[in-house]
């Protein structure tokens, strides 16, 4: 059986990890660098970095801290925010990215993920996405961009399934209603979205125990779970909750 996996995400403003409820009110809790070691001694599987503000600046990729997250890490490292071209792709991952999140840029260019695949491969080419709650979308969930602040006339199961055949070869399915509430993954939304794609779906927003992670990983068919909260509030360790998740009969790298 294939193992699930667990991935710390560290949201970056202005150089420093930062932490909000809704994509709202973020307060700074500490230095990217150094709470990227202490992740990956602890045994997390890959680690994601957004730089959050970079789309709605309209600027590119702060290169030189990816370039010491990425030396502190070795494991795959993922990198999203203010990536727009083929060349932010290509100078992200020389600056020790294994992968790259698109996302607003995505939405606003999708020639974007197509290029990228060619270019450097389905597996570094990730599809970030934040979804709502919406009845008036035919799937039940709209699509969000720029940090969750701006709704696109994209239905979320459509876009999943049309990123993926431009050449995503993965999906961070974002729920902006569960993000940073601690009240577990959004379920429905999760489910629904790794039914119908053929790449692996990470779950994003809602963590705030074990057995919610237990929960999105098996009952909703996600490949991973994506974690922030849970661990920058020192409640948690990645290797308790491998643990905890592997007593639970879920298959994690121990």
């Amino acid at each position: 059986m294939l193992k699930k996996r667990i991935i710390v995400c560290l949201d970056v403003k202005d150089g420093r990890t930062t932490k909000g409820v809704k994509f709202q009110n973020n307060i700074d809790i500490g230095d990217p660098v150094e709470m990227a070691k202490t992740y990956y001694e602890q045994g997390v599987d890959e680690l994601v970095f957004y730089d959050i503000m970079a789309s709605a600046r309209g600027r590119g990729p702060i290169l030189d801290l990816i370039s010491r997250v990425a030396s502190q890490v070795f494991i795959p490292f993922c990198v999203g925010g203010g990536i727009g071209t083929i060349e932010d792709i290509r100078s992200t991952i020389l600056a020790g990215a294994e992968k790259i999140s698109l996302n607003s840029q995505a939405v606003k260019n999708p020639g974007l993920i197509t290029e990228g695949a060619r270019v450097f491969g389905n597996q570094c080419i990730v599809l970030g996405m934040d979804a709502k709650k919406d009845e008036t979308c035919p799937s039940g969930y709209r699509v969000y961009i720029n940090g969750g602040r701006v709704a696109t006339e994209l239905d979320a199961l459509d876009w999943a399934k049309k990123a993926v055949s431009l050449g995503a070869g993965e999906i961070v399915l974002n729920s902006i209603d569960a993000d940073g509430t601690k009240q577990g993954y959004e379920l429905t939304l999760t489910k629904m979205i790794a039914d119908n794609v053929p790449v692996p779906v990470i779950a994003s927003g809602g963590g705030g125990t074990v057995e919610h992670m237990a929960d999105v990983l098996t009952k909703a068919s996600a490949d991973a779970a994506l974690i922030a909260t849970m661990v920058h509030s020192g409640a948690y360790t990645v290797g308790g909750i491998k643990k905890d998740l592997n007593k639970m009969g879920v298959p994690v790298r121990m």
